[in-house]
């Protein structure tokens, strides 16, 4: 059976990348978007779908990857995935949709697969956005994919350093609220007494200090994404106005009777163990239900196997810039074997220092290491008179295991509970012995609570 020209032409008139296969998975026709982005020097026409977008000998279900076609047999219906293709660019995450077409028999004749790439992830080295070829990398930006066009509220879920920030700014830019603001909410750094007032804004003569009217954050995301990070950290009286906020889009400025609509997405993020909080009471469950429409957990970086790869080349290249620097395979599998139990955050801070120590354009096993040992404080006496991170008393012997992530923050608590009693000055002198921001200072303090 072949195609309608009617469909082939109605194919070749659309905007997005479009291909008609059949059954068997040859293609029957590709519209002039499908051949620019994918295939600009070859004709496609009679060619298995696989092998153009992939490189691939065999059907994606056998080559590791989920197959839209395979899928649509067992479901009968229209289905949708994310996949990596080669592009002229490289390759690149493209959105696929795929739909079955009934021919005479009411049974599926053709398929009509539409792409759509992803522009805020790469499955390859880049200057910007998210990075990442991993299964664990991929389920969780499947999740963006799919709930970025729509409204709901998004909850990012976490430990700290895997780049929940990057995220959700990948959700914004791949929604319809693309062009408009995103505003991001830092919730452990406003002090309970201005959270209102920086949130909600204030009229002129609401407090002492207000002698002019102000909008708040909410305002300034009109039309965009109010991106609420630390959201575990929001004060209780705060969390009833917010989730007032989410249920009805209305509030109040601080001081006004007023009644404001806010036209806004909110995407929501924390490390901390809401059940938990919420066991407590120090976070309402309702409120939970409201920020939690669509969780996304993302996977701390040991458990993306093979991403290394990809991201430290690209970090170095951001933190060198503008120096070209590489990593040799040993610094590479250097960096493969080391924990990070600070994520993202920590291997970028590592690459840094690993830059600032190399003179040459190529950075050695040596110098990785030379950056690890830069970045600890070997001993009880090195410690008090030596700012920097947090550490254990006692390292553990050599030939032993390491300790686990969670062993390393609960000895950087006990480290830190001890320097907090002996210390006399404020909080800013705290942080600067220490070696750290007052805000991620802060962020340590309430994890003692």
């Amino acid at each position: 059976m072949k195609p309608l020209p009617e469909l082939t032409a109605f194919l070749e008139g659309l905007p997005e990348p479009h291909i008609l296969f059949d059954a068997q998975y040859r293609i029957l026709a590709a519209n002039a978007a499908y051949r620019r982005q994918f295939s600009p020097e070859r004709s496609v026409v009679g060619r298995r779908c696989y092998e153009v977008s992939h490189h691939f000998a065999v059907p994606c279900d056998q080559a590791g990857e989920s197959c839209p076609l395979a899928q649509s047999r067992l479901s009968g219906q229209r289905e949708r995935v994310l996949h990596l293709h080669h592009t002229r660019q490289g390759e690149e995450y493209v959105n696929i949709e795929l739909s079955p077409l009934p021919g005479d028999d009411g049974e599926p004749a053709f398929y009509v697969e539409k792409m759509e790439p992803l522009r805020v992830a790469q499955g390859q080295p880049a200057a910007q956005g998210l990075i990442g070829r991993s299964p664990a990398f991929k389920r969780m930006l499947s999740l963006v994919a799919r709930v970025a066009p729509s409204r709901a509220t998004v909850l990012l879920l976490g430990e700290s350093g895997t780049g929940k920030e990057l995220v959700a700014r990948a959700i914004h830019e791949a929604s319809p609220r693309a062009t408009k603001p995103l505003v991001a909410v830092d919730c452990s750094s406003l002090p309970e007494t201005l959270f209102e007032s920086e949130l909600f804004g204030h009229e002129r003569g609401a407090f002492t200090g207000a002698t002019a009217a102000k909008g708040g954050l909410v305002e300034a995301a009109s039309g965009g994404t109010l991106f609420l990070d630390e959201v575990g950290d929001i004060p209780l009286p705060m969390q009833v106005k917010l989730l007032r906020l989410l249920e009805t889009g209305t509030y109040r400025r601080v001081g006004s009777t007023e009644l404001r609509h806010a036209d806004i997405r909110v995407v929501s993020a924390t490390h901390r163990d809401l059940d938990h909080l919420i066991a407590e009471g120090r976070f309402r469950e309702d409120l939970y239900h409201r920020l939690s429409t669509f969780p996304i957990l993302l996977p701390p970086l040991r458990e993306r196997q093979g991403d290394m790869a990809l991201l430290a080349p690209a970090l170095l290249e951001r933190v060198a810039a503008p120096r070209r620097l590489s990593l040799s395979p040993a610094a590479l599998a250097r960096l493969e074997a080391q924990p990070f139990p600070g994520n993202v955050r920590e291997l970028r801070n590592l690459l840094e220092r690993t830059a600032l120590l190399c003179d040459g354009d190529l950075i050695d096993e040596q110098q990785v290491e030379d950056a690890i040992a830069t970045g600890r404080v070997p001993s009880r006496a090195g410690r008090a008179g030596l700012p920097g991170a947090l550490v254990p008393a006692s390292l553990p012997a050599p030939g032993t295991p390491l300790p686990t992530g969670d062993v390393l923050r609960a000895a950087e608590r006990e480290a830190l509970r001890a320097v907090v009693a002996a210390h006399q000055g404020n909080r800013a002198a705290l942080a600067a012995r220490l070696g750290i921001s007052e805000r991620s200072l802060y962020r340590k303090l309430k994890s003692l609570e």
